[in-house]
């Protein structure tokens, strides 16, 4: 069966375009998310997860609107591909059932794990020149918000506790009772949530206002 994601935004000058072509795909069946203001939680995206089946395909107009991030992208399809789920991207042509489309995955994947790489590099030298500035007598200080933030990002981007211990120099331990798996899903809304607000903040005045519609 094709089941086709939707994802529109209020800066979408015509949001119809892609269901249109969600709708001429085939699509037996489409979820949908709307973007308004800052926030990105995406119950639709959610809903299709649990719909999925073997041999399923998964339909979108574009990339950009599975994935908040390339990292986040090439784990969504990878994903499918544990689970025999099929992905079509009707604007770039990527099918995931072909030859060419697989190897553009796999080209993904790798980009993907390069920024990942990236992220711990620049998150272990962020880390080692706070804690200098930081550091009072010989005892280190406690973690920040921010740090917290960061490990609980690099969880929900599909790092394993046992990585972001180590980059932090943190317990495993400690980890999973920060981060339990049972409320991952409500965290990851959260530091969305926290995420598009920091963008946000970052647009000249007169585009935070067409955001805001």
């Amino acid at each position: 069966m094709r089941i086709g994601y939707v994802r529109v935004s209020t800066i979408d000058q015509n949001p119809e375009l892609q269901r249109e072509a969600i709708e001429r795909a085939n699509c037996e069946l489409i979820f949908e998310d709307k973007m308004t203001g800052t926030k990105a939680k995406r119950p639709g995206l959610n809903r299709l997860l649990k719909k999925l089946k073997p041999g399923d395909t998964v339909v979108v107009w574009k990339l950009d609107r599975l994935g908040r991030s390339l990292i986040n992208l090439a784990d969504l399809l990878q994903t499918f591909k544990q689970k025999n789920i099929k992905f079509l991207s009707l604007t770039e042509g990527i099918n995931t059932d072909t030859s060419m489309g697989r190897f553009t995955f796999h080209i993904m994947s790798a980009l993907a794990e390069m920024e990942r790489e990236i992220i711990i590099e620049r998150t272990r030298a962020g880390l080692a020149v706070a804690r200098k500035k930081g550091r009072i007598g010989g005892r280190p200080p406690k973690y920040s918000q921010e740090d917290w933030a960061q490990m609980g990002r690099l969880i929900l981007d599909g790092m394993s506790r046992h990585q972001v211990a180590i980059i932090f120099d943190v317990g495993v331990s400690t980890l999973y009772k920060k981060f339990p798996a049972s409320q991952m899903e409500s965290l990851d809304d959260a530091y969305t949530d926290a995420y598009e607000q920091a963008e946000f903040n970052k647009l000249p005045v007169w585009e935070q206002a067409l955001e805001e519609g």
